[in-house]
């Protein structure tokens, strides 16, 4: 079954290149996609540009409509995604307490539904 997590950042507490802990956070980004495909799961994944470069777009009576910015302002941002192969929930639990991120900010796991 594939899952997805979603991670969120609160960009206080989040390292920015040339910060120091960038390096590592990278690193152990690295570690950890090497340690999804050392299981022999697949997986894909990637970083978000901050809210500030979204648009949102909505449609209402046939009208699209468009906004700078992000969904909703929240303290916390969605900053990337993996989408990984597991065999059950708590396997998915188990990667996304992995996610370096997940020591500043938080990973949402959700299945994906199989359509």
């Amino acid at each position: 079954m594939r899952y997805m997590l979603i991670i969120h950042n609160d960009p206080e507490l989040h390292p920015v290149p040339g910060d120091p802990g960038w390096d590592e956070l990278m690193a152990g980004y690295a570690a950890f996609s090497e340690e999804l495909a050392s299981h022999g799961r697949p997986f894909t994944g990637d970083p978000l540009n901050d809210p500030s470069t979204a648009t949102t777009v909505r449609v209402r009576n046939g009208e699209t409509l468009t906004v700078d910015g992000p969904f909703a302002e929240t303290k916390e941002w969605m900053s990337g995604y993996y989408i990984i192969e597991c065999d059950d929930l708590d396997q998915a639990l188990a990667a996304a307490a992995m996610v370096p991120s997940a020591k500043f900010g938080s990973v949402e796991v959700r299945p994906v539904a199989e359509m």
